[in-house]
Order: structure tokens, then C-alpha cells, then sequence
């Protein structure tokens, strides 16, 4: 069972490879990544393995197994998502038990390219306990042990992350949280290494740090050999009983993320509205702007793809206070990165509209209305947003004098922003999310030539924000009101006028490839 769904994964992979040159490119860039990751590993490990003292042999083991796990649960929803091409959804139409599909979704993590990497890396750790030939007998089912606890957890993670079931609601608040959570990671992972750093002895710290996390689930497995090479066999049972109990609960959680999905499967939201009621379509003028306008923002306003960047974005100035403090100046430049992120945020936006797209075709807006009324959408909350957020962070940090160029510097960005999706997203369509799904979750047909579209898009907002952003740079290290006027100044002139440009551009070519661009969303494949 576990074989043949292996040879249709890879059968479609290989299929996937030989249809789209581009996604090959990126797949054999993965390949060369875990390569020289597993490289740096081995060579390191094989450094450690020379030392004569055991202890920091000990703690490189359990540090970093414990990253290892860490990484298997953060790293996929942080960088690429979870492979769909095999998973409880996909499996569900088949007669399988639940431990089936569990032993099946094991088995596909196990041997994809982070799992193979894996298993070697961690096969390259006996390397570290050959002078003790029982550590080495006991590191082997300790290791497949920690392996197996990676691939369950990042399991979990994703079933977790999509939301315990069939309610949409829960799916989208949990991944909110996640991906919360995840943002705040660095900065407290950074607040930890400089509280060790503080406190002495750098090396003694990371020992005691990896005594104490030898004694949780994410390090446990790893200090059991160790334990054995220093003669603790006592400690070594308690820690295997721990590695054991952690993989047990990971599991057993798992399959009850997996039974209650099957039980309450994903479903519609619906709610019942009183007759007549139009919301925003009610007030919003009449036309195509109008109608455009009313429904961007209905988007901005509910649909969790756009409310996430909302999350996220006020979160720049919290990450830059716990790092540099209120008083240093990425607190104070804050409010540039709120639009940096919002300003991107509709470089495809078409692509969200799915294959609804079809009714913007059939009912004849003329091309600039639609951009004049998806950028009044997003202006309506990406404007007020970068406002508040500048006179906050200005208030608090004491700076109120800079408060216009980086007004200047933020709306500039913003505004410039609009202006070059108004082009980007009449010619750019990816496959993205559905509405409720992780926002972790990899979106099949994605390609290496669509993530480098974005970085294009990035590099012409930033190009046409230049003059904005370097006047209000001048006037945040300057603290000079003046320069800053002059900034905020610059800012308005600069991105009313690419925004002026964008909309006639990019009008004339939705109107021309309008029709491709749907066809385009049609041929996208369906998870």
C-alpha cells in the first residue's frame, strides 16, 4: 500500500518536472540547498567528533537535535508550506483507516527531500560517539526515534495549522496564530541568546542550556547517547522514556486532528442576511469604480488572504522595540516596512478573484475603472493603517519631529506600491490559497519563475519610491521638520503620479489580456 502511493508520488512529481522546466530548476536548486546544508553538517559534526572532552560533544548533539525539530515544525510553514501532492485529503476518497493514511503520510515525509536530508544528518551524528561502542548500539533506534518524531510533528503542525476541521472560522483563526507565533520567534530567540550571552561564560550556558533541554521532547532522544557514553544509564532510560512518550502523544494527537477532520469535513460558511441588505455595494457609488471599490474592500475587510497582511504588518514596530528598543531607528522607520509589506500585497490580485474573474469579463468594466476601484479598496485601510501606525510609533519613540518624513518615506512606498500592481496584477496570475486554507500550505502549480516575479515587482516599487524614500531617510537621520515637509511632500507627488500612470497602463492591459488571464486561472491545478 505504503509502496504503490510512493510510486504515484513520484510518478506525478516527475510528470510535474517534465511539464514545467521552470519548477525543475527550482527543484534541482532544492536538491544543491540540502546538499551543501547536509555538507556543512557532516563536516562540523566530524570536527565536534575530534574533541576529547564529552561534555560539548553532549551539548552539540542535543542543541542541535533540538533546532532539527524545531525546524521540522516552523520551517515548512515559515518557508515553503507542506507538499500536497500526497495528503489526508487526497487520501480521504480512498478505503484507507486512519493509521493507514498516517503510516502513508509518514512514509511520504520520510522519503521527500527534507527527509531524506534528514536521516542522513542524523546517521552522521554516530560519528560523534564512536569511542563508545553502546553509545553508538543505543544512538541508532534513538536517532530513527528523533527522525520519526520530526516528520509526526511537522504533521501535526499542518493539520493544527489548517484548523481542527470542517469550521472555516477555526482554520483561519489558528492559522492567524500560527503565523503570529512564528513572527514573534525571532525576536525571542534573539532576546534568549542575548540574555546567555550576558550571563558569563558563553560555553557554560549552552551547557546548562542543553542539560535543561535534554530533559524536554525536543532533546531528549538526542541526550541518550550521550548519557550512555558518560556511564548515566539511569538518566539515559528516563530520557528514552520521554523520546518514546513525545513521538506516542505527537501521534495520538495527530490522529485525532485526522479523525476529526474525517468526522466534520471542511464546509461552507454560510449566514442568513436580511432582504435588501447590500453592505458595502449599498453605499459605495454607483458604477464601475463603485462597484469595484465596494467589493475590494469587502476583500481587505473579510477575506482572511488579505486580513493576515493586516495582522502582520502593525507586528514591524513590536518586533523592531523588542530588538533595538522604542528609541532606536528601525522603531522609528517601522511605519516604511507597514507599507513595504502592504504595498505588495495586491501584485496579483486577480488571482484571488479566481475563477469569479469570469463575471469582472462578462460585465464590461472598462480596465481603468477596475484599478481605480481595487486601489480606493486597498487605500481605504493600507492609508489609515501606515497613518496610525507612524504617529504611534512617532509618539512613543519620542521622534515626533520626523513624524513627516516618515510619513513622506511610508506613503510614498505605499502609494508607489499601488500604482505598480495596478500594472503588475493585469499581466501576473498564480495559483494562491482558497479561501480558509493555511496560509502555510503549498499551492500546487507554483513555480521558481512566479516567486521571482514578486522580488521583480519589489525592485519596481522601490526604484519608484527611491525619491520618497531617500528624501524621508534624509529627514529621519536629520530629525530636520523642514526636510521632513519636504519629504511628505515628495511622497504624494510621486505616488499620485505613478499611481495616475499605473491605472492608465495598467486599464489598457487588463482590457487586452483580461481573457488570458482567466484562461490562465482555469488551467491552474485544483488540490
Amino acid at each position: 500500500m505504503v509502496a504503490t502511493v510512493l510510486k504515484l508520488r513520484y510518478r506525478i512529481l516527475g510528470n510535474t518536472l517534465a511539464r514545467r522546466p521552470w519548477q525543475l530548476v527550482g527543484f534541482c536548486f532544492g536538491i544543491l540547498w540540502a546538499l551543501s546544508i547536509l555538507a556543512l553538517v557532516i563536516s562540523v559534526l566530524i570536527g565536534v567528533s575530534r574533541l576529547d572532552d564529552l561534555e560539548p560533544v553532549r551539548a552539540v548533539a542535543i542543541l542541535g537535535g533540538s533546532a532539527l525539530l524545531l525546524g521540522w515544525i516552523v520551517g515548512p510553514l515559515l518557508i515553503a508550506g507542506i507538499d500536497t501532492t500526497v495528503d489526508a485529503t487526497k487520501l480521504a476518497t480512498f478505503p484507507f483507516t486512519t493509521r493507514q493514511v498516517m503510516v502513508i503520510l509518514t512514509a511520504t515525509g520520510l522519503t521527500g527531500i527534507p527527509g531524506i536530508a534528514t536521516s542522513i544528518a542524523a546517521l552522521a551524528t554516530l560519528v560523534l560517539w564512536v569511542r563508545s561502542p553502546l553509545a553508538v548500539v543505543v544512538a541508532v533506534p534513538c536517532i530513527a526515534l528523533a527522525v520519526l518524531t520530526c516528520v509526526v510533528a511537522t504533521r501535526l503542525g499542518s493539520a493544527l495549522s489548517t484548523g481542527l476541521g470542517g469550521n472555516r472560522r477555526g482554520r483561519e483563526l489558528v492559522g492567524t496564530i500560527v503565523l503570529v507565533v512564528i513572527i514573534f520567534a525571532g525576536p525571542l530567540a534573539t532576546g534568549a541568546l542575548a540574555a546567555l550571552s550576558n550571563a558569563g561564560d558563553i560555553g557554560a550556558q549552552f551547557g546548562r542550556t542543553a542539560d535543561v533541554l535534554g530533559w524536554t521532547p525536543f532533546g531528549a532522544a538526542w541526550a541518550v547517547p550521550g548519557d550512555v557514553a558518560a556511564g548515566s544509564y539511569g538518566t539515559a532510560v528516563l530520557k528514552f522514556v520521554i523520546a518514546v512518550a513525545t513521538l506516542a502523544v505527537l501521534w495520538a494527537a495527530w490522529r485525532w486532528s485526522l479523525e476529526r477532520a474525517t468526522v466534520s469535513p471542511p464546509r461552507q460558511a454560510t449566514r442568513a442576511v436580511r432582504p435588501g441588505r447590500l453592505g458595502l455595494f449599498g453605499v459605495m457609488p454607483t458604477g464601475g469604480v463603485g462597484a469595484t471599490w465596494a467589493r475590494s474592500l469587502t476583500g481587505w475587510l473579510r477575506d482572511p488572504r488579505y486580513l493576515r497582511q493586516l495582522v502582520v504588518a502593525p507586528l514591524f514596530p513590536i518586533l523592531f522595540a523588542f530588538t533595538g528598543g522604542v528609541d532606536g531607528f528601525m522603531f522609528a522607520a517601522s511605519p516604511v516596512m507597514v507599507a513595504f509589506v502592504l504595498c505588495i500585497a495586491g501584485y496579483s490580485d486577480i488571482s484571488y478573484d479566481g475563477t469569479a474573474f469570469a463575471s469582472v469579463l462578462s460585465s464590461g468594466i472598462r480596465g481603468r475603472h477596475d484599478r481605480w476601484g481595487r486601489i480606493l479598496g486597498a487605500a481605504c485601510v493600507g492609508v489609515p493603517l501606515t497613518v496610525v501606525i507612524a504617529v504611534i510609533t512617532a509618539v512613543i519613540g519620542g521622534h515626533v519631529s520626523t513624524l513627516a518624513a516618515t510619513l513622506g518615506a511610508a506613503l510614498g512606498l505605499l502609494l508607489v506600491g499601488y500604482g505598480v500592481t495596478a500594472v503588475s496584477s493585469a499581466l501576473i496570475v498564480t495559483p494562491v490559497a482558497a479561501p480558509g486554507d493555511s496560509p502555510f500550505k503549498t499551492v500546487p502549480g507554483q513555480t521558481f519563475v512566479s516567486g521571482l516575479l514578486v522580488f521583480v515587482v519589489l525592485a519596481a516599487c522601490g526604484v519608484l519610491a527611491a525619491p520618497a524614500l531617500i528624501v524621508g531617510g534624509i529627514g529621519m537621520v536629520g530629525r530636520d521638520p523642514a526636510v521632513g515637509l519636504v519629504a511628505l511632500a515628495v511622497g504624494l507627488v510621486v505616488g499620485a503620479g505613478v499611481i495616475v500612470v499605473g491605472v492608465l497602463v495598467g486599464g489598457r492591459t487588463l482590457e487586452r489580456t483580461g481573457p488570458d488571464l482567466l484562461q490562465r486561472i482555469k488551467a491552474f491545478p485544483t488540490t
